[in-house]
């Protein structure tokens, strides 16, 4: 059996459907999370799907999926154009990492436009709705799958 792939949700993720409907959709992230066991099932992988408003928390994931890990697909959030911990994190795990956003950042206010997360990533998924992380499941899947 492979290692689950690690989901790791950032702050204010909790509130999808409510927050802002109008950026990031009106599914919830028990949506977002019955979509990626679904998908990820498909290629014979469980997910470990988990969320925090908490920084070091998800740093702690992180460094967990080191060794528990096939590979980590990370929605930090706001953590994303802040958090040299998580980047830091991220750079201390071998297995491929995939960076999701809801919206594009890109798009959007100035301060969103850097990435703390990319750097330390394989690749990048961002602007496709929630349908940015079946996405990811799917590239990180040929990822593991070309190794």
């Amino acid at each position: 059996m492979n290692k689950p792939l690690y989901v790791l949700n950032g702050p204010n993720l909790n509130l999808l459907g409510t927050r802002e409907p109008e950026i990031y959709g009106s599914a919830t992230l028990s949506d977002v999370e019955n979509m990626c066991r679904k998908r990820a099932s498909e290629f014979n992988y469980e997910i470990d799907f988990r969320q925090s408003n908490h920084e070091g928390e998800l740093v702690d994931w992180i460094q967990e999926a080191r060794e528990k890990a096939s590979g980590i697909i990370i929605n930090a959030a706001a953590f994303t154009h802040t958090s040299v911990a998580i980047h830091d994190a991220l750079k201390s795990v071998s297995v491929p990492k995939i960076e999701v956003h809801i919206s594009n950042p890109a798009t959007r206010e100035s301060f969103r436009h850097t990435s703390f997360v990319a750097p330390a990533s394989t690749s990048v998924v961002a602007g496709f709705g929630i349908n940015s992380y079946d996405l990811a499941i799917l590239g990180i899947v040929r990822i593991l799958q070309a190794v």
